[in-house]
């Protein structure tokens, strides 16, 4: 009969421990299926930059240092690697679409040409999208990184290496901001 109790009891913290493992590797799955959909709705904008530079460029040729920075500001998010750097990446292309813009205040024809304000509105969309992506990845690494401080999960998570995720942030605030752009 002890026997059996001793068997029950280590069958008992087996399963709990393989329950813990389990819980783990899912979290860990949603924070890297979040950094997918951040990477999904960055490359859309990323897409979308190159049509929005030859619309402005069209009105504005004497602009060419702001479509040199947006350039190499996508160029820059196109080489990141890593958490950091692609958010180090995606502020410097966000202050030159600001710029970028900023710019096309200066020309009225512009500002009322279909495809500009299509582009624009793709590009604020997008932005939103890239919010909700970041809000859902950065929720998901809130997730596993409790589980892997908290006890007896962290026990688990110490055992099977399992290390904490990093949240995507924009680290300047006004890069937060959606480039604003008003039609007259």
């Amino acid at each position: 009969m002890e026997f059996l109790l001793v068997l029950s009891a280590l069958a008992a913290v087996a399963l709990f421990v393989v329950l813990l493992y389990n819980r783990l590797v899912r979290a860990r799955n949603l924070v890297e299926e979040g950094w997918s959909g951040i990477e999904v709705q960055l490359k859309r904008r990323s897409n979308l930059i190159p049509n929005l530079v030859e619309t402005v460029k069209g009105y504005a040729r004497h602009e060419s240092k702001v479509f040199e920075e947006v350039t190499e500001a996508r160029a820059q998010v196109g080489k990141a690697s890593g958490l950091e750097e692609t958010g180090a990446a995606e502020n410097l292309l966000t202050a030159a679409i600001g710029r970028l813009f900023a710019v096309a205040e200066d020309y009225p024809d512009l500002k009322a040409d279909a495809n500009f304000r299509e582009l624009q509105e793709q590009l604020a969309e997008t932005e939103d999208l890239i919010e909700k992506a970041r809000r859902y990845y950065n929720g998901a690494v809130r997730h596993l990184n409790t589980l892997i401080e908290v006890f007896p999960s962290n026990l688990i998570a110490k055992q099977f290496r399992f290390q904490r995720a990093e949240y995507f942030e924009i680290q300047d605030p006004h890069h937060r901001a959606v480039p604003v752009v008003k039609f007259d």
